[in-house]
């Protein structure tokens, strides 16, 4: 991961296909799902991290499906809940974010509001935890899939 000066970002947000820049850092995809058709040369992400996507459940209320879309307060006050149960992933992407590493969370290429996306709620909660003390982080309920870049 980069290190960046103090006066610089430690956490920014972007769809996984918006263009790699060197002040991204660690790019860190945050879906439940990976991107169709994109093979693995092509991708745009260090790691993805499925933890800190929200659940299908809650994707499908946020987007209407079977029922009418539940408002953005409603999402990221539950989003939030669920993100109680992934502490671990917090914790440990958090005390990168301590010592000063930049992580860019990427989320779909159709996610185009950043301000009502997860990605940014991620963001937040990176942010709170990455201020507060350290804490020791819980077993993981779920695995990062890193990807070997080539030299």
């Amino acid at each position: 991961m980069s290190r960046q000066a103090a006066s610089t970002v430690p956490v920014r947000t972007k769809r996984w296909n918006d263009p790699r820049e060197a002040e991204d850092g660690y790019r860190l995809l945050i879906c439940r799902f990976r991107p169709r058709g994109v093979s693995k040369e092509d991708e745009t992400w260090d790691a993805w991290c499925q933890a800190l996507a929200p659940s299908a459940e809650l994707h499908a209320a946020a987007y209407g499906k079977g029922q009418a879309p539940i408002a953005f307060e409603e999402y990221e006050r539950r989003f939030r809940q669920e993100m109680t149960r992934q502490k671990f992933w917090l914790e440990g992407f958090a005390a990168h974010v301590r010592r000063g590493d930049t992580i860019t969370l990427l989320c779909s290429s159709a996610c185009v509001d950043e301000a009502r996306c997860h990605r940014t709620i991620v963001k937040e909660l990176l942010e709170e935890i990455s201020s507060g003390p350290q804490a020791e982080p819980a077993r993981p309920a779920a695995r990062v899939v890193r990807r070997s870049r080539p030299a």
